[in-house]
Parts: C-alpha cells; sequence; structure tokens
C-alpha cells in the first residue's frame, strides 16, 4: 500500500510499504477514505518531537472496515467508521473512568496511545492507504452514510481536532454568558470558537498573527485579535472597557469584569512565538497572557502540546521545564486543566451533533489532496500558507 512516512525533519516521503495484518483476535484493519494533516503532526515533522525515522504519520483517520479479527464483535465489513486518536483497551482503570487517553495497557512507555505520533506507542499512523486497528470495538465509532457524501469532512474530524476543541472548553469551564479567549486561530482553535459557542458562551475573542486564520474566525463568530497590532491582553481589556453593555449597568465594582475573561484557552503549545518579535519562541508566552486576561476564579484550557522532550531546545526547555507565574495564577484561583484529550467522552455527542446539523465543523477544510501531494502539503501547512487552514489526504485519489 502507499503511505506518507517521515524520512527525518522536514522530510516527508510517499512509499510502498506493507499492508497490515490482522495480529491479535480484537483486530481490525479500515480502508482509509479521508486522512487529515493535524498541527501537532509538525510537532514531529520539523524535529521537535522525537520518533523514529519510517514511521507513517497521521491520527485523523476515516474510513470502511475492510477485515476483522475472531474476536470483534460490534463491528461488520463495510462498516463506516472514525477512529479516536486515542489507542485505548476499553477496560483498564482509567478506560474504565472515560480517560481513554491515558490508557494504562496500550503502550508500554507512557499512558496512553495514539496512531503515528511521539511517545504514544508503536502504532503506525493513518495517512495510509490502510490501517490497523487494535481493540477495533472499543477504538471505531460507527457512522451513517458512504466515503464522501456531504459527512465526509465532519467525520474525520471526529478523530481528533473537534473533540480537542471542545475538550478545551471543558477543561476551561465554559458556561452559557461566559467571555472566552483563544489563543491560536489553527484548526483546534477555529473549533474552540464553535465548541464555545455550542456550550453558550456570549463573547469569544482569538488571538492570532496571521490574517488568513483570524478572517475565518471573524466569518465563524468570534472577535479576532491580531498579535501584529499590539499586546493582546491590552487589546482585548480596551474592547471590553469600551463595550457599554459591560459598564452601563454594573454594579458597584462589577467594572471590573472588564478587565478581562472567565474562561481562556491555550490552543498553541510549547511553540508559540513572542508577540514583539514573531521570529522567535517564547514558550510560555501564552501561559503569561492568559494569567493577565483571565479573571480571578476563572478557567484555563491548556490543550495545545507540551512535551517533556523537546530534540530542538537546550536546558530545561529541553526537558519541557518552563517557568511559570505561578504566584500570580495561584493568587487569582484559577482552575486549570491540560493534556491530549480523552476522544471518547466527546464523541458520541459530537457526531449526533454534526448530523442535526447543529455543527458544521468542516468549515476550517481548505484542501483535499491527493496521499501522493502528502508531503508538499506538509510543507505548505507547516509553513502557513496563506489559506491553507486544513488539510484532508485522499488516499484512492
Amino acid at each position: 500500500m502507499k503511505a506518507v512516512v517521515y524520512r527525518g525533519p522536514r522530510n516527508m516521503q510517499v512509499e510502498e510499504v506493507p499492508d497490515p495484518v490482522i495480529r491479535e483476535p480484537r483486530d481490525a484493519i479500515i480502508k482509509v477514505t479521508s486522512a487529515a494533516i493535524c498541527g501537532s503532526d509538525l510537532h514531529m515533522y520539523e524535529g521537535r518531537a522525537e520518533i523514529e525515522e519510517g514511521r507513517i504519520f497521521g491520527h485523523e483517520i476515516l474510513g470502511v472496515v475492510e477485515e476483522i479479527g475472531p474476536g470483534v464483535q460490534q463491528l461488520q465489513v463495510g462498516d463506516r467508521v472514525v477512529l479516536p486518536f486515542n489507542i485505548a483497551c476499553g477496560e483498564c482503570f482509567n478506560c474504565m473512568r472515560q480517560f481513554t487517553n491515558a490508557c494504562l495497557t496500550v503502550n508500554p512507555d507512557f499512558a496512553g496511545g495514539a496512531y503515528g505520533y511521539s511517545m504514544m506507542g508503536p502504532y503506525q499512523g493513518g495517512q495510509a492507504q490502510y490501517v490497523l486497528v487494535p481493540y477495533a470495538d472499543f477504538n471505531a465509532l460507527k457512522l451513517p452514510g458512504a466515503p464522501d457524501d456531504e459527512f465526509e469532512d465532519d467525520f474525520v474530524l471526529l478523530a481528533d481536532v473537534f473533540p480537542t476543541a471542545h475538550h478545551a472548553t471543558k477543561l476551561a469551564g465554559v458556561k452559557p454568558g461566559h467571555s472566552v479567549v483563544i489563543f491560536g486561530a489553527g484548526p483546534v482553535g477555529l473549533l474552540s470558537v464553535m465548541s464555545a459557542q455550542i456550550r453558550g458562551a456570549y463573547e469569544i475573542y482569538i488571538v492570532d498573527h496571521y490574517a488568513f486564520r483570524l478572517e475565518k474566525a471573524r466569518e465563524m463568530g468570534a472577535i479576532p485579535i491580531d498579535m501584529n497590532d499590539g499586546d493582546p491582553v491590552e487589546q482585548i481589556k480596551t474592547l471590553r472597557k469600551n463595550n457599554e453593555l459591560l459598564t452601563a449597568y454594573a454594579r458597584p465594582g462589577e467594572e471590573k469584569i472588564a478587565d478581562g475573561v472567565l474562561s481562556g484557552i491555550d490552543a498553541v503549545g510549547y511553540q508559540a512565538h513572542d508577540f514583539e518579535d514573531m521570529s522567535r519562541e517564547d514558550h510560555t508566552q501564552v501561559l503569561q497572557h492568559l494569567t493577565d486576561i483571565v479573571l480571578p476564579t476563572g478557567c484555563l484550557g491548556i490543550i495545545g502540546v507540551y512535551l517533556p522532550n523537546d530534540p530542538g531546545e537546550e536546558g530545561d526547555a529541553a526537558q519541557g521545564i518552563y517557568p511559570l507565574p505561578w504566584g500570580m495564577m495561584w493568587s487569582k484561583g484559577f482552575t486549570v486543566g491540560t493534556g491530549q484529550a480523552p476522544v471518547r467522552q466527546h464523541d458520541l455527542y459530537l457526531r449526533d451533533v454534526v448530523i442535526g446539523g447543529k455543527a458544521k465543523p468542516s468549515v476550517i477544510v481548505s484542501h483535499h489532496e491527493p496521499l501522493d501531494k502528502g508531503p508538499e502539503m506538509y510543507e505548505r501547512f507547516d509553513k502557513r500558507e496563506e489559506g491553507v487552514t486544513k488539510v484532508i489526504l485522499k488516499p484512492w485519489a
């Protein structure tokens, strides 16, 4: 079969590789109809996350069941399924508590597994014509319809980016009437806008420095904040202080709610840029901004990736150790949520939201390309080329 294979930093190749085979009774093989490139793939692509050469990338996978092992009971050949990026057994202590992002049995080196990802077990990814699914009854979500129908792009985003964005709003404690700020207008940030709207947020700000991303966020109903125009915290405070609805009817002391928002989301992670010098990284820039702009007793959802190893850095940063404004975070009484999304907590609900026409996550999709163009699309996405917001690869095109 054909697959997109990692051959070193910024070197992806389309190669002929062996087809996957059933190894365990509960395995299944999926014929992939759509496989998206995720922003978190770029950490490995750039050499900023450790992964061996020869690995097939891709953890946003949609397809049709091609073959099942003798122990698979809930799936049949021909079923249409999306694969939550968390590979989990469904039976361990954490899985039973719905923390499938931290399964204790599928990865001998760490808690949690995933397709084609650093530190997340030996599993090959799905930017290929076929992919092997362990514990298939648990790790495949059935879907209606047929390949390439009107839901194809929406359904593939159920594998990661949409439930990850929804989990970010859960971590950030978003409730009806809340004000929200999202740092990062990439795919997760954009779908955090949609998820915050689903949860009833009143006012949603989104911060980035790419105009085309901010314009997409505006189209989706968010208030764009361009880092090129100055300190994003001060921009948001100015907008809120000029909002008559926040100030005209405030009781004594309530005018202070204009100084910030109740919920903050980091959809950037450890490769954040310094807003004063976009040519350099400042790993804690977003965390500092969130500490400044989120109100006392607010919630932070840190869904952007932070890894314990960074081959592109030295000293403490190489081990994922960063200085944090912990004193102010503690003083403000924040609730802080972090980590990978446990997709199974969200995917059934979001599937039905999509089917019911209440959300259309595919509005962020910009490109559909054959698998052969995978290396080119990695390069263009990594460069944040204008208009490249979300890429879906078609293995059989």
